[in-house]
């Protein structure tokens, strides 16, 4: 299961009413950090298929949504519950610290 492109325009549909927890990567190409932490967020969204939905957001194309949530610094991820966020994690950081932020919310 690889994370899903989430862009401005699907992300009412793909994030806000999904069934399940979101886990969305706000990133950028230009973003060494971001490179980083990107197979880590691969990894958990095969690993956590089922129980938590994966999604990357290019904030240089779909500037909208970052700008709507308050994105300021890239990698930020957002954790989304029933539409909205429960969990902000800035930067870049190890698997296991990762997600000691994110099991608490999933069922």
């Amino acid at each position: 299961m690889k994370a899903l492109e989430a862009t401005d325009a699907n992300f009412e549909s793909e994030i806000l009413n999904a069934d399940l927890p979101v886990l969305v990567d706000f990133w950028a190409v230009w973003c060494g950090p971001c490179k980083m932490i990107a197979p880590v967020v691969e990894e958990i969204a095969g690993e956590y298929s089922g129980k938590l939905k994966v999604a990357k957001v290019d904030v240089d194309e779909n500037p909208v949504s970052g700008q709507k949530y308050g994105v300021r610094s890239i990698p930020t991820l957002l954790l989304f519950k029933n539409g909205r966020v429960v969990e902000t994690i800035i930067g870049a950081m190890p698997k296991p610290k990762l997600l000691d932020r994110i099991k608490p919310h999933l069922v």
